[in-house]
């Protein structure tokens, strides 16, 4: 019987992309697979049918072969042993141990370390100006009595006698032999047979470390900062992970921060108001004089240029708002009173330009 073509086979087109003949290949080894299909051999015969088109379409090299010459290939050995010697790789690769690894290389076990989180509070001015502090932190780090392999000082770990140190058992289980981690080991392929008592045979300890940590300009509530391999050390050599610093920032009593903008509400007398003044106002690195014309309403802001914050990924330094806000003096003496009520008699209504304006619109709304 003809074979049929392989883009057939996994009812993919010719012009499929690498990733729709993986998952189309997933498919249908899921439904075929002998282990959920025991004793089929029409679901065996799809399985390997399968495979072997994948083997080759997942192939750039092949792939091209194949279409250009389509299964002519097989018998000039194009395709290597029929195009399904390689399936236990293939296989692995995209199943990894839902079915068991079928790969029969032998690696070490290695396992990264736990990434860590550190919550660290700062101030608003360090927020803005940034700042270098130092944290205090647990982690789990190489035990200095065993090095790390968790055996008792003197002696070795020695090789798994069930998986001869690959980590793995093998077995065959119909047309396919199959991998699954080494109960006795644990898939690390070596065992201790006297544990250090200072780890207790974990190859780690947990010590407190003490960190720099440079804050950077401009950061904001909630903001990460990753230090790459300041985590807890990983197991049998392995990489150690991450440590991520987020940061929370303290209120500010005077200052409200608008992007890298920040905000300030100054209060300034009727006087002041009135007759303009020049007031100290004050910035993130100390104090500056901010000129208030006459006539100056309440509400109006000024705008002091470079004093706010500077952007986080460098792309220049805000402003400082500053919003005036004139205070009505709640306590008068007789004769301050006797004075503000003279200046009333003397004003009248049409030196209020603001409020001859309002009642203005007012009275042409209403009629």
């Amino acid at each position: 019987m003809s074979k049929r073509d392989y883009y057939e086979v996994l009812s993919v087109h010719k012009n499929a992309s690498d990733v729709e003949i993986k998952k189309a290949y997933r498919r249908l080894a899921l439904k075929y697979h002998p282990d959920k299909n025991q004793g089929d051999k029409d679901a065996e015969e799809k399985f390997k049918e399968a495979s072997e088109a994948y083997e080759v379409l997942s192939d750039p090299q092949k792939r091209v072969q194949y279409d250009q010459f389509g299964h002519t290939m097989n018998s000039a050995g194009g395709f290597g042993d029929g195009g399904f010697g390689g399936f236990g790789d293939i296989f692995g690769d995209i199943f990894g141990d839902f079915f068991g690894n079928t790969t029969t290389k032998r690696r070490p076990y290695v396992e990264r370390g736990s990434d860590l989180r550190y919550n660290l509070e700062i101030s608003f001015e360090e927020a803005a100006l940034g700042v270098e502090t130092k944290i205090k932190f647990p982690r789990m780090e190489t035990c200095s009595s065993c090095y790390g392999s968790g055996a008792k000082k003197g002696t070795d770990p020695m090789v798994c006698p069930t998986c001869s140190g690959s980590g793995q058992v093998r077995f065959q289980q119909g047309f396919f032999t199959i991998s699954r981690t080494c109960n006795q080991c644990g898939g690390r392929g070596r065992m201790v047979k006297e544990r250090c008592p200072d780890c207790a045979g974990r190859g780690k300890v947990r010590k407190e470390r003490t960190l720099s940590v440079r804050i950077p300009p401009g950061v904001e509530e909630g903001t990460r900062l990753k230090l790459n391999g300041e985590g807890e050390v990983g197991t049998y050599e392995g990489p150690s992970g991450d440590l991520y610093v987020v940061l929370s920032i303290k209120e500010h009593p005077i200052f409200l921060r608008n992007g890298t903008d920040i905000i300030c509400e100054m209060p300034i007398s009727f006087t002041q108001a009135a007759l303009g003044c020049e007031i100290e106002v004050p910035t993130l690195v100390g104090k500056t004089t901010l000129n208030i014309p006459h006539g100056t309403q309440t509400g109006r802001v000024f705008r002091l240029k470079g004093k706010g914050i500077a952007d986080l990924h460098g792309y220049g330094i805000g402003d400082e708002l500053v919003r005036v806000v004139i205070e009505t003096p709640t306590k008068l003496s007789a004769k301050q009173r006797e004075l503000i009520e003279e200046f009333a008699r003397i004003s009248g209504e049409d030196v209020n330009p603001l409020s001859k304006s309002f009642f203005s619109k007012v009275k042409n709304l209403f009629g």
